[in-house]
């Protein structure tokens, strides 16, 4: 049996991301695309639009000097445009690691990604990293 799109779609992103193929997750997003991270650090909030998710996903790679990854682990999907992914995330910043679960809930019309909300296994940890 064949994977569904949406789940391609979403592990294509992941590729892409891991590359830092910018060029392609900006290809699979809608331009007004929203990217929701959880938690109460600088990193943390709303970004509105392909341009302020891309720039976030730089700030991330910035904080952390190139180290940080995320291996997809699964994709699960609803086939009405919603998509769940949860990965194992690492880091490091400066004298701070992150190893934990996480997950992003997307939101899909046609063949685009239009909404990206993040969860982790242990916010306080999260937020720690960080900070």
């Amino acid at each position: 049996m064949a994977e569904h799109p949406h789940a391609l779609l979403i592990r294509k992103g992941y590729e892409a991301f891991s590359r830092g193929d910018m060029d392609t997750l900006r290809s699979l997003m809608t331009s007004d695309a929203s990217q929701h991270a959880p938690g109460s650090h600088p990193l943390s909030g709303d970004f509105k639009g392909i341009d302020a998710v891309l720039g976030h996903y730089g700030k991330l790679m910035e904080q952390t000097g190139g180290t940080f990854r995320v291996e997809l682990r699964t994709v699960l999907v609803d086939g009405r445009g919603h998509a769940v992914s949860l990965h194992h995330a690492t880091a490091r910043r400066g004298d701070k690691s992150l190893d934990q679960n996480g997950g992003i809930v997307f939101r899909i019309v046609g063949d685009k990604i239009t909404d990206l909300d993040e969860c982790v296994e242990n916010i306080d940890a999260d937020d720690a990293f960080w900070s």
